[in-house]
């Protein structure tokens, strides 16, 4: 095989995640995936016993998740243990990106042994797929619409990708080609193929990552036609459902508007549907945008990014405010306590932003990418690495808490991959130049055509808004380079080898610098970081009257072990220049800030629920901490939009 890693001048690629030294705020975050969560969700998998299933070795086992029921009570043709070989491809992922952090001989054999499983199950004609081989034999490619068969074989082939990056280890990856190659004969527009597409999105954007790696065009071209195929009439959905004897009309979630499949895909103007299988779609189509230069593809994702991010969203890049749907209801719906915001749509977004960057440097998307990152995607893990939030409120009476697993464990793998592959979000190269869309202490190994880069950034960020790059080169070198100038930021800063510059040509965000570099370049760019109050659009009935604080990247919120409860009777002033910031060890260091603020004391009036005299005011000082870190310590309220006076 050849590689496909060296980008083209055409676009901009991520770097593999073992090109990136990650230190720092992300360094912390990633040892704990390393030393605990990847571990933690292998033997979570073992006691719910995903490996009885994919192991032909052993027994098939009986079926242990119940099965999902219709309006009329009878069983569902879904059950989340058909997903089980995406949640184990996810552990692999993680466990892969663990091992390049840290070597961990254990967790390598056990993930070896699970790989050994796989290969065995695989299928002389390359298919491979637990649930369809051991537990309903004779029914595989027949539901595509709710049966996750793709999807899973998508996420194996991140894992694979992954697992092949950090250990050099292809045998899982010869497995995911075969597969590929299986998939590849199966679906397409020639004569005897079927010309389908799957209920989940994922295959799509998971063959673009199978093609950059193996240098096979086949898997792009594949990739490409499952986005093009999607929603084309007559509907797949529809004549696959006839040709298994089902009403086309009769299934749980009655349209198709909850797959994104109701269009074709540059025919779709509104974000809507299952809010995780929308983002993976998108990713996939800017992919496939990317890779074949596909500006029809490009200009339907910008009317989707605007959809979504100027009605659709949380301020804390949290998506989705529905648990009926996972997904999607109406524009500026956007509950607080009762947000579902689940942990693996602010990932899917943060993939989307990032593949959107693709197609070059624009703060429009990197800016998301960040608040999502930051805000709605952390707030999934804790500090210690052991515990998971699947929906993520951005209001609770103190009795929302992390889980240790989840019936349907998709996101404690997906928070932990990502986090443990964040270097690869950082970076965008091509062939003529290097673009940084997030800032944290690293090292970073690129190459820019055939010019070998390396580039430290030293930071505290997200505490400090101050960052130093140096370049190291073997030889002077030309190329651009792109700093993003954050869009929370009013004045950057910055400097060349200790003097002061003028930023120079911005484009979409980014201060581009094109010189001939020389080993031992300085850059020091500053940031300032300002306690800002955000305020919701008039439509967001659950905000009126209230504020956001955040600074730099990070949204914050009150708790009740620093403010005691009832965090509604907080009212923030309007004018926050006398907010004041302090490192929180109990938070690893993390910096919390202290506002003077105005507390109703409505409990003094013995109990009344209302009163026509105007409450008592005291003063008192709030404090808060990023949103991503609530619930890390005692259990209580929990706030992020706060009453403002005016």
């Amino acid at each position: 095989m050849t590689s496909l890693d060296q980008p083209k001048a055409s676009g901009y690629r991520p770097p593999a995640v073992p090109d990136v030294d990650v230190r720092g705020f992300w360094g912390e975050r990633i040892d704990a995936v390393a030393d605990r969560t990847a571990m933690i969700l292998y033997e979570r998998c073992v006691a719910a016993g995903m490996f009885d299933q994919i192991d032909p070795a052993r027994p098939v086992p009986p079926v242990r998740m119940p099965w999902h029921a219709r309006a009329d009570g009878s069983p569902d043709t879904v059950n989340v243990q058909m997903f089980w070989d995406s949640d184990v491809a996810k552990v692999i992922e993680t466990a892969a990106y663990a091992l390049y952090r840290k070597p961990n001989p254990d967790l390598e054999a056990k993930v070896d042994a699970i790989i050994d499983m796989f290969a065995g199950l695989q299928l002389p004609d390359g298919y491979m797929n637990s649930w369809f081989i051991r537990m309903q034999p004779g029914q595989r490619w027949t539901n595509l619409r709710d049966c996750h068969e793709l999807y899973c074989a998508g996420h194996l082939v991140e894992g694979a990708v992954a697992y092949f990056h950090a250990t050099g280890k292809r045998k899982l990856l010869d497995v995911m080609c075969r597969y590929a190659d299986h998939i590849d004969a199966m679906f397409g527009p020639r004569p005897g193929q079927k010309p389908g597409y799957c209920g989940h999105e994922e295959i799509e954007l998971a063959l673009i990552r199978l093609g950059r790696t193996t240098g096979e065009q086949r898997y792009l071209d594949l990739a490409r036609y499952f986005i093009d195929a999607r929603g084309q009439q007559p509907h797949y959905f529809d004549v696959e459902a006839a040709a298994r004897g089902a009403d086309p009309a009769q299934f749980r979630h009655k349209t198709y508007q909850y797959n994104q499949s109701h269009l074709p895909v540059r025919g779709q103007t509104k974000v809507i549907g299952h809010a995780v299988r929308a983002m993976y779609l998108y990713s996939g189509m800017a992919d496939v945008a990317t890779e074949f230069g596909d500006d029809t593809l490009t200009d339907a994702l910008k009317v989707l990014w605007e959809d979504l991010t100027s009605r659709q969203m949380y301020v804390t890049g949290g998506i989705g405010p529905a648990a009926s749907n996972e997904g999607f209801t109406d524009y500026y719906d956007l509950p607080n306590e009762s947000a579902y915001a689940e942990t693996c749509a602010a990932v899917g977004l943060m993939m989307w932003a990032s593949r959107m960057l693709g197609r070059g440097p624009d703060r429009h998307y990197a800016d998301i990418m960040e608040q999502a990152l930051y805000n709605g995607a952390l707030s999934g893990l804790s500090i210690d690495g052991s515990r998971f939030f699947y929906d993520n409120p951005l209001e609770s009476r103190g009795g929302h808490h992390r889980w240790t697993w989840h019936r349907c464990p998709c996101c404690p793998p997906n928070i932990a991959r990502t986090v443990a592959a964040i270097g690869s979000y950082m970076y965008g190269v091509s062939g003529d130049g290097i673009a940084v869309h997030l800032y944290g202490a690293n090292t970073a190994r690129l190459n820019v055509g055939a010019t070998a880069v390396t580039l430290t950034q030293e930071t505290r960020y997200p505490a400090d808004g101050r960052v130093a790059i140096a370049i190291r080169l073997d030889s002077p070198a030309s190329f651009n380079l792109a700093l993003r100038v954050p869009g929370w930021c009013e004045t950057a800063g910055l400097s060349l080898n200790g003097q002061g510059v003028e930023p120079g040509e911005m484009r979409g965000g980014y201060i581009h610098l094109t010189r001939e570099w020389r080993d031992g370049d300085r850059l020091e760019l500053d940031l300032p970081m300002q306690v800002r109050a955000l305020r919701a659009h008039p439509a967001v009935k659950a905000d009126l009257g209230r504020v956001a604080i955040a600074r730099g990247p990070l949204i914050y919120c009150a708790e009740e072990v620093d403010n005691d409860a009832d965090l509604n009777a907080l009212i923030v002033p309007a004018d926050l220049s006398q907010a004041r910031t302090a490192e929180l060890p109990g938070l690893a260091g993390t910096v919390a800030i202290e506002i003077p603020v105005q507390r109703e004391q409505w409990p003094q009036r013995a109990g009344k629920l209302y009163d026509s005299r105007p409450p008592e005011l005291a003063r008192t000082t709030a404090r808060l901490v990023p949103y991503h870190l609530w619930d890390n310590r005692e259990p209580g309220e929990m706030l992020v939009w706060l009453r403002t006076g005016q």
